[in-house]
């Protein structure tokens, strides 16, 4: 049997362990911002950019160089910038796929 008479072991100090979700007030004023360049291949680039283009935000930036999709996001917060990328890339996969799927069937 354990004994818990001393629970000083079982505490941990929360200031030594949080994570802050918001950023801090240096960080928010910070105006340097950060940005990723994403360059992707399609067999149909215009219609994956049609099709990716209600959900841009003014964040992004997106130009069709041939068969190559270039995609520029730039935001102020690292977090905001990952969760952004991770967006876009789920949303370049899926509509790279339905192009791919429709282009087979259509054949």
């Amino acid at each position: 049997m354990t004994d818990r008479s001393d629970s000083s072991h079982d505490r941990s100090d929360s200031s030594h362990d949080r994570t802050d979700a918001q950023p801090t007030p240096e960080r928010a004023s910070d105006s340097q911002s950060r940005t990723a360049r994403l360059r992707t291949t399609h067999a149909d680039a215009e219609t994956v950019a049609a099709a990716l283009r209600p959900d841009n935000t003014d964040s992004m930036e997106v130009a069709v160089e041939g068969d190559q999709l270039v995609t520029t996001v730039s935001r102020k917060t690292t977090g905001g910038l990952q969760s952004t990328v991770d967006d876009t890339v789920v949303n370049l996969t899926v509509a790279d796929a339905i192009v791919d799927t429709t282009r087979t069937h259509n054949s």
